[in-house]
C-alpha cells in the first residue's frame, strides 16, 4: 500500500492516535502467548477451552506400554488372516 492511503495520515498531529490518552497503546498489555491462564486469562480460558487446566487420571512412574498391548481381532474376519495352506 502506498504511504499516503494509509490511515495513519490522517491521524498526525493527534496526540494519542486513535489509542486513547488514558488505556494507552502498549506493546503487550496482558502478556505474550498463553501468559495468565491461571490468572488474569482464567475466565476466558475456563469458557472457550474447557479442560484446559488441571488433572487427570492416575500417574505411572515407569509406563512400559509394551506390556498392556494387546490388539484387538475381529472373529468374523479371521478367515481373511489365514492362508490356503
Amino acid at each position: 500500500m502506498v504511504t499516503r492511503f494509509k490511515s495513519s495520515r490522517k491521524k498526525r498531529g493527534h496526540v494519542s492516535c486513535g489509542h486513547g490518552r488514558i488505556g494507552r497503546h502498549r506493546k503487550h498489555p496482558g502478556g505474550r502467548g498463553n501468559a495468565g491462564v491461571k490468572h488474569h486469562h482464567r475466565i476466558l480460558f475456563d469458557r472457550f477451552h474447557p479442560g484446559y487446566l488441571g488433572k487427570v487420571g492416575m500417574r505411572r512412574f515407569h509406563l512400559k506400554k509394551s506390556q498392556v498391548w494387546c490388539p484387538n481381532i475381529n472373529l468374523d474376519m479371521l478367515h481373511t488372516l489365514l492362508t490356503e495352506e
